[in-house]
């Protein structure tokens, strides 16, 4: 069975304590057998800072980000944090990186984002070197960063796995030339296997890179009631068929509703799928309950992915 993680689910305003809600579902996803715990970015909670918190209450599980979001840390500042979160984890984060779509990057930050591939060749050619070395000096037609004279290395962190959000050709081509793999998202089994895995499985081995980590990460409920999970599934995904990037990887699945990529069944249910998601080409997975289960069921999946990744 391939690396099996869980995505957490991000407190809502209402939280006595962000962190303390966090450090709970860390634990409770160390003590099912879980591997690996993964945050994404939004507008309130930092997803790296809060990965740094979470690595000194909770030894030993990875950690991830899928995905924090480039636009508002330059590389520097990406690379600061990124470090800082291996010192304090011992070198668990798996440095998930990804560019918003084009209208939440115009209507949040301000930013008319051409070329979000070119940006991410660039930005990640900024990042890999001062990871690696702790010393960057590069001008782009996007991107500027340069440490000369100053050191950017934070002491006892190594360089983290970089991954790529990617879905189309470009981003994969990316992913596949300059970090370590890619972290997908909504993405199903077709699309993992006839797509993503040849794409950047050739763009890695074009730049003379080692094969590249597919990190799948799906909503998953494991129920005894299908039926009623997937019409929580559709309400809660919606706006995903709204998406224009989104929308050409359904059109590819072949599926209409979003929902339908999700893993919905029992415990027999999501260990096939997981195997016929090895079998396509991924090589870890990360489960997403989080707005399609009730709190009974995301137990019981959380128990369901803990006794697989055992």
């Amino acid at each position: 069975m391939i690396p099996i993680g869980l995505a957490l689910a991000p407190p809502g305003p209402e939280a006595s304590n962000a962190i303390d809600v966090l450090v709970g579902q860390v634990r409770d996803a160390a003590a099912a057998g879980v591997g690996s715990v993964w945050m994404g970015q939004q507008y309130d909670l930092d997803a790296l800072t809060a990965l740094a918190a979470l690595a000194v209450h909770v030894p030993g599980i990875g950690l991830g980000t899928a995905v924090t979001v480039t636009h508002s840390r330059h590389p520097i500042t990406m690379s600061s944090q990124a470090q800082t979160v291996q010192a304090a984890s011992g070198g668990r984060l798996t440095l998930g990186l990804g560019v918003l779509h084009r209208r939440p990057v115009a209507r949040r930050f301000g930013i008319d984002l051409d070329g979000p591939a070119t940006y991410m060749r660039e930005y990640l050619r900024a990042l890999q070197p001062l990871l690696r070395d702790g010393t960057v000096v590069f001008e782009g037609d996007m991107i500027t960063a340069d440490t000369s004279g100053f050191s950017g290395h934070v002491a006892g962190s190594t360089p983290p796995v970089v991954l790529v959000a990617a879905l189309g050709t470009a981003m994969l081509r990316v992913a596949g030339e300059l970090a370590d793999g890619t972290v997908t998202w909504m993405a199903g089994l077709r699309t993992v296997g006839s797509h993503i895995v040849p794409a950047i499985t050739a763009a890695a081995a074009g730049g003379g890179a080692a094969a590249p980590q597919v990190v799948v990460s799906l909503p998953v409920c494991v129920t005894d009631h299908p039926e009623q999970a997937r019409r929580r599934a559709a309400a809660h995904l919606a706006c995903y068929a709204d998406l224009p990037s989104y929308q050409a990887m359904f059109d590819q699945e072949g599926v209409v509703n979003p929902a339908e990529v999700a893993i919905i069944g029992d415990e027999r249910h999501l260990e096939a799928q997981l195997r016929r998601l090895a079998d396509a080409g991924a090589t870890r997975f990360i489960a997403n309950p989080t707005g399609i289960t009730t709190p009974a069921e995301r137990d019981r999946t959380l128990q369901a992915l803990g006794g697989l990744a055992g």
